[in-house]
């Protein structure tokens, strides 16, 4: 409670600090475009009024040197008299006296004022009172952790019955690093997130977004969460697969080379879910003998996964047990599909660990289909390999 109050304390102080440096910014700029108007204004309007102002001078200075020339004139000797009164005549046949320039007339002569609403202090009271809340809780919660090969199924859930979510968002970081990263950003409650390192803490967070808000609500509390399970990768060596650097997916290449990809090591235990997906936009041409699927034992020299000891899936969705093809038939793998294999253990005879028959329940699923069936093997066996076969190339396949 002391650290999160703590943290909200200087978040909120450090946001209303930053809106106070904005909004002295914001005010500092409405007021300098304001003093620029008043300036323009001023020199647009005055510019006519000086124009005719210096005119006006101009005419009293004329006038006024004109009676003084006349004043001499009369008073002076009578010999320069005559010359003197003859100037003047024609000085002031030139100049018109009786004329002044068009002077604008009051009501069209600017007067400058400034318009100021007392609301926009109402308005940003209001706002300001408004803005901003504290939460005790937020509106989801992480829930549940569960441990998948190199990786973590993370599933949260909402505990406000008020508050409608549209999207949720799920960061993660680990335990030694400083800052949270984007891993999911959508509308489910659950997302599986893979490339994490076994044995190693994670701590994650989740917040969630309005129905028809734009901001994010308040982070849940931060949980830890492991996995103890090494990450399934493919084998490597195989002529006619490229591996991605953390060997989780597969791609058929161009090579004529074929044969069955395996795994680097029996990794896939009864009880888990283990799940292939086609992460490539375009897909290679189908064949029936394509596989997809687990079995006992790596076993070299076959081209396919329809073989003794293995079940698995064709591209065209038919189901292969010890390879024999079952009659129920699942859709067709096509780009973007996920197959997902479940299992779990059915015993009965005598004790498996003496060689009697061992059983497992089998769920494979594929498109929103499913088929259930039991696997009847001579031997226990409670971790599998996986493996894929193509015949063409373009297949890419990431498993988890």
């Amino acid at each position: 409670i002391r650290e999160s109050a703590t943290l909200t304390r200087d978040v909120l102080e450090q946001h209303f600090n930053d809106l106070k440096g904005t909004l002295k910014k914001l005010l500092d700029e409405r007021l300098m475009s304001l003093m620029q108007e008043v300036d323009a204004i001023e020199q647009e309007s005055i510019k006519p009024l000086d124009e005719c102002q210096k005119l006006i001078e101009h005419g009293v200075s004329t006038a006024d040197d004109l009676l003084r020339e006349g004043e001499s004139a009369v008073h002076g000797d009578v010999g320069q008299q005559n010359e003197k009164l003859c100037s003047f005549t024609k000085k002031a046949l030139h100049i018109q006296l009786d004329s002044l320039p068009e002077v604008p007339s009051l009501v069209d002569v600017p007067c400058l004022s400034a318009q100021l609403d007392d609301c926009l202090l109402t308005i940003l009271k209001d706002q300001i009172f408004r803005h901003g809340t504290v939460a005790s809780r937020p509106p989801v919660q992480l829930e549940e952790f569960v441990e998948k090969p190199g990786g973590i199924l993370v599933r949260w859930c909402k505990v406000d019955d008020d508050f409608i979510p549209q999207d949720y968002r799920l960061q993660y970081r680990k335990s030694t690093a400083s800052h949270f990263e984007d891993v999911y950003v959508g509308s489910e409650t659950e997302f599986i997130v893979l490339h994490i390192d076994p044995n190693v803490d994670y701590q994650f967070r989740v917040c969630a977004r309005g129905d028809g808000r734009q901001e994010w609500s308040p982070w849940s509390v931060p949980q830890i969460g492991r996995t103890t399970l090494v990450p399934h990768e493919w084998t490597t060596g195989l002529e006619g697969y490229s591996l991605s650097s953390r060997r989780n997916i597969a791609l058929r290449n161009n090579s004529q080379s074929c044969g069955v990809l395996y795994s680097k090591a029996p990794t896939y235990f009864c009880g888990q879910t283990l799940t292939f997906r086609q992460v490539i936009e375009t897909v290679g041409q189908p064949d029936r003998r394509d596989s997809l699927g687990v079995c006992v034992e790596q076993q070299n020299g076959y081209d396919s996964l329809q073989r003794d000891k293995a079940v698995c899936i064709s591209t065209n969705g038919a189901v292969f047990v010890n390879g024999k093809e079952m009659t129920n038939q699942l859709p067709a793998v096509t780009s973007g599909s996920t197959v997902t294999f479940d299992m779990e253990v059915v015993q009965f005879g005598p004790s498996s660990n003496e060689g009697g028959n061992f059983k497992l329940r089998v769920t494979i699923s594929s498109n929103n289909r499913e088929v259930v069936f039991d696997w009847v093997l001579d031997q226990c066996c409670v971790s599998l390999y996986f493996g894929c076969s193509f015949s063409y190339p373009g297949w890419k396949v990431l498993v988890f």
